[in-house]
């Protein structure tokens, strides 16, 4: 078969047409969009703020009792300037879209990231309690070290924490990049907007959803392929899909999912209730209950002409 050439008049008409699509588009284009955040320096931002959270864990700075403070000051620093310029370019794009000319938006930026940073003890106090929630939820645990580098579950919740601050805060984009990117790495997907108590354990994690209205107690486990999402869409008299209101569970605490089980709408599943794997719930769960499905027919055949 013979080869076309794509030659220079084939190219202008080319651009030509895929040109035209982008005319009325809003929203995949970003022509003229130059102040959106960076997604690539956000992923160096939350690397950046993992060696605040779990000092020299990426073994990328050498931190000793002597160097603690001088290295922490350097990242705290680091963080500041370039996650402030984020925030800012969050916030010019908020403007753009609402076409207001007298926000201050660095102004804005550098007081959100003040913010964040003033609330990074707290944070890890709390992934303290998620990392020993860890341990003592999983009997293959052998250490808190080999939570922090290797369990999928706390860097998805670590992530989360850092981006349900700014998502407090109405940062636009950025709190959703953040836990994206633990999405893609880990297969857990948490909203900045959901609210999670204190040691929160996720065992395994892949395929976890928690929606951004979703509300989890203290001490709450859940396991793999759990799903806390809505029922439906309220829509409003032009059919259009109306984006308020709660409209996913809440767990309260000491509560266990096991895996696959799917919890859907605003309803609550009461403290030390047990949900079972593969359940489908969609009525309130009183405290203290399990809901399990019924045992179903196993049928074992034997393979002829095989032996065991």
């Amino acid at each position: 078969m013979k080869k076309k050439k794509l030659t220079g008049g084939k190219i202008t008409k080319l651009v030509g047409k895929i040109v035209e699509t982008y005319k009325g588009d809003s929203g995949i284009n970003f022509i003229d969009a130059s102040n959106l955040p960076v997604r690539g320096e956000i992923l160096e931002i939350l690397e950046l703020l993992f060696e605040v959270l779990f000092p020299g864990h990426t073994g990328r700075r050498t931190v000793t009792r002597a160097n603690i403070e001088f290295v922490l000051g350097d990242i705290l620093y680091e963080i500041y300037t370039e996650l402030a310029g984020q925030i800012e370019r969050a916030y010019l794009y908020q403007c753009r879209i609402k076409q207001c000319d007298d926000c201050d938006c660095r102004t804005k930026a550098e007081n959100v990231t003040q913010h964040l940073l003033n609330r990074l003890p707290i944070i890890r106090e709390l992934l303290k309690g998620d990392v020993r929630a860890a341990f003592e939820g999983d009997p293959a645990a052998k250490s808190y070290e080999e939570i922090v580098i290797s369990y999928p579950g706390i860097i998805a919740i670590a992530t989360y924490r850092i981006a349900h601050e700014l998502y407090l805060e109405q940062v636009p984009l950025i709190p959703r990049i953040m836990t994206e990117c633990a999405h893609a790495k880990t297969g857990i997907d948490i909203h900045p907007g959901a609210k999670i108590g204190r040691n929160f354990f996720i065992d395994h994690g892949t395929g976890v959803v928690i929606g951004e209205t979703t509300v989890i107690g203290d001490r709450v486990k859940i396991y793999q392929g759990v799903t806390l999402g809505a029922m439906s869409f309220p829509k409003d008299e032009r059919g259009r899909i109306i984006k308020s209101g709660k409209r996913h569970p809440t767990i309260e605490d000491n509560v266990t999912i096991y895996a696959e089980a799917t919890i859907l709408g605003d309803i609550v599943v009461g403290k030390g209730a047990v949900i079972g794997g593969n359940v489908w719930v969609k009525q309130p769960v009183p405290p203290g209950v399990t809901v399990t499905t019924a045992n179903p027919d196993l049928v074992y055949t034997k393979h002829k002409g095989k032996k065991p």
